[in-house]
């Protein structure tokens, strides 16, 4: 029965953070649009 307790925990920590990294990333995407994040990666190249 612990091992049932322990993966309940575990799932639920990581769903937790899976909610607060998609929160924040989605908090942060709001001033860009997926056509500037796709060019994001050539913005070095000169």
């Amino acid at each position: 029965m612990n091992v049932i307790a322990l993966t309940i925990f575990v799932s639920s920590c990581l769903a937790g953070i899976f909610v607060v990294c998609f929160i924040g990333e989605s908090r942060r995407s709001k001033s860009s649009s997926p056509e500037r994040d796709s060019l994001l990666p050539f913005n070095d190249e000169k």
